[in-house]
């Protein structure tokens, strides 16, 4: 990845009495959110989630943040505060833990309860320690101050660290909604008393930092899911995530209201759903859910279903569907809601799943179309009003892409924060907050790890190189027998291609080019077999190219008799 400070190196050793940040993960993307504090040898990490892979990292399952700066400090760590359930904050932990199982996990009550589940799933019995809003939790030498905050999942919190070098404030996800539904606030009088007392360095929130205004109430959401229940005519499927338990609601409520019956399709959805209403926040009457498999019995203008893939995801229910490769089958006059945003870079993943609905007959209604979607991200409106409230010191502007970042900090400057004081940072940069003032101060590995099925971190950049050149350009592999005393062949060439839209047959075009080159080859005394087959690879990758101005992967076995 692109670098602001190739001129950085290892970062100092650190000034007693000061604070080292290093995010590893959240910033100059959307996802994979992890930031490690240290202080006086002891280190105290703030979320540790997953990135999604794009269609560019063809293979891989997730994305995870690069452990290599803390494997051999993970003695040092008392403990991982996750500022909320969803999986760009949760879904690293368990890799973590495999390493080190004891690590205490400190969240909320639903957090806890959704990263328990997932860590049951890997035979993870962690540490847990609960904690609420207004609770402070002293960690080593973290004091923890846990504040709440108004997010698209129940029970996020922030958190205020403090230490002799000062206090940190980490925002994790927040808005800034005023009619939310549970009637959890973004906690600001508390927000306040700590800009009283005085924050030394904020960490913020930036995913909406260049959108103005405020975002509206969740529940605004509400009459508009009536509107599409009032004119359905036979099945309702809704895609959302698997953690937002707030919309979730507020399809029960609708499907109650149209005398609809729920079903909850696919693993995580029903986990996270059952784990939602066991602990309370998810209220749903008797009877209104049902299992999947019952639905047979019911008319289509009574089915609800809820079930994963809103971005596209191709393994998901949603993506399945629209490929008729799911159970249940997309018919004309179906009603499919798309009830969540789009994530940068899944734009084409998410249109594709709209297409193949539509092309199935289904109604598909969606953000472009509808207001079914509001953000769980605080914008511009939003954060002016926080800064104001927080008065921060120094301002470091996480969780985002590069123009969130930039945004931010210029919100940051507009209400007061020094521009030099506000740290524009990304992934492995170092800041160190020493005598009141952040800097940075050198950089640390945080490259992706890749996760291929039961492989974690095996798959490198090269090999995903080859991934997307098979998928692209295909692949023609070249079998040639020499002897291995005059280096002549005595079998071959043959030449098959998959996928490289070249007919077999015109590769007789390129024999005697091969014929040639292997000729020459012996004439000249190159006979070993490494030289053979770099040769042939060059010879029909020229010609390859020549004529059909492709490149191919190209696979020579030379066999030597």
């Amino acid at each position: 990845m692109s670098h602001p400070h190739p001129e950085l190196g290892a970062p100092p050793e650190l000034p007693e009495g000061g604070l080292r940040v290093t995010p590893l993960g959240g910033l100059g993307e959307i996802g994979r959110n992890m930031t490690v504090f240290e202080y006086g040898g002891r280190l105290l990490i703030v979320d540790c989630g997953v990135l999604f892979p794009e269609e560019e990292q063809p293979g891989i399952d997730l994305i995870l943040p690069d452990f290599s700066s803390i494997r051999d400090r993970l003695d040092d760590v008392e403990g991982i505060v996750l500022t909320h359930g969803h999986e760009d904050h949760i879904g690293a932990v368990p890799y973590l833990l495999r390493e080190k199982p004891d690590i205490p996990l400190i969240g909320s009550k639903l957090t806890l309860a959704l990263i328990e589940a997932k860590l049951q799933e890997h035979r993870i019995r962690p540490y847990t320690l609960e904690v609420a809003e207004g609770d402070r939790e002293r960690l080593g030498p973290f004091d923890c101050e846990f504040v709440a905050v108004n997010h698209s999942i129940p029970d996020a919190l922030a958190v205020a660290v403090r230490t002799p070098a000062g206090m940190v404030v980490h925002t994790g996800d927040f808005k800034m909604d005023q009619l939310p539904l549970d009637r959890r606030l973004t906690d600001l009088p508390t927000f306040a008393k700590l800009g009283e007392e005085g924050i030394d360095l904020l960490l913020s929130d930036s995913t909406n930092a260049e959108v103005p205004g405020f975002v509206p109430p969740e529940r605004d959401i509400s009459n508009v899911l009536r509107q599409v229940f009032a004119t359905a005519q036979k099945r309702i499927i809704v895609a959302s995530f698997a953690s937002h338990v707030h919309r979730i609601q507020q399809i029960c409520d609708a499907a109650h209201e149209y005398g609809r019956r729920v079903a909850f399709v696919g693993r995580s959805m029903v986990r996270n759903m059952g784990i939602a209403r066991e602990l309370g926040y998810l209220n749903v009457p008797a009877g209104l859910v049902v299992d999947v498999k019952t639905l047979d019995d019911l008319p289509d203008d009574e089915i609800v279903l809820v079930c994963t893939g809103s971005q596209g995801e191709p393994m998901a229910a949603l993506s399945r569907m629209a490929n008729r490769d799911h159970q249940i089958r997309i018919v004309q006059g179906d009603t499919v809601i798309l009830a969540s945003s789009l994530i940068p870079g899944n734009e084409n993943a998410v249109y594709r799943v709209i297409n193949g609905l539509t092309r199935w007959g289904a109604n598909v209604v969606h953000k472009g179309n509808a207001k079914v979607h509001v953000s769980g991200h605080a914008s511009a409106g939003e954060l002016l009003y926080f800064y104001n409230i927080c008065k921060p010191k120094n301002l470091m502007p996480v969780h985002g892409e590069w123009r969130h970042l930039r945004a931010n900090a210029e919100l940051g400057a507009l209400t007061g924060v020094p521009k030099d004081h506000i740290v524009i940072a990304e992934d492995g940069v170092v800041v160190d907050l020493v005598d009141g003032v952040a800097r940075i101060t050198g950089k640390v590995q945080a490259g992706y790890v890749y996760v291929d099925g039961l492989s974690v971190g095996d798959v490198t950049e090269s090999a995903l190189k080859d991934r997307r050149i098979l998928g692209d350009e295909g692949i023609i592999s070249v079998f040639v027998v020499v002897d291995s005393t005059t280096g002549k062949i005595t079998g071959g060439p043959h030449i098959q291609a998959r996928g490289s839209g070249i007919d077999d047959a015109d590769f007789n075009g390129v024999l005697p080019k091969i014929d040639e080159a292997l000729a020459k080859s012996a004439q000249d005394g190159v006979m070993e077999p490494h030289q053979v087959q770099q040769l042939v690879r060059r010879c029909v990758g020229k010609w390859v190219s020549d004529n059909y101005r492709r490149r191919p992967m190209i696979l020579p076995v030379v066999v030597e008799v």
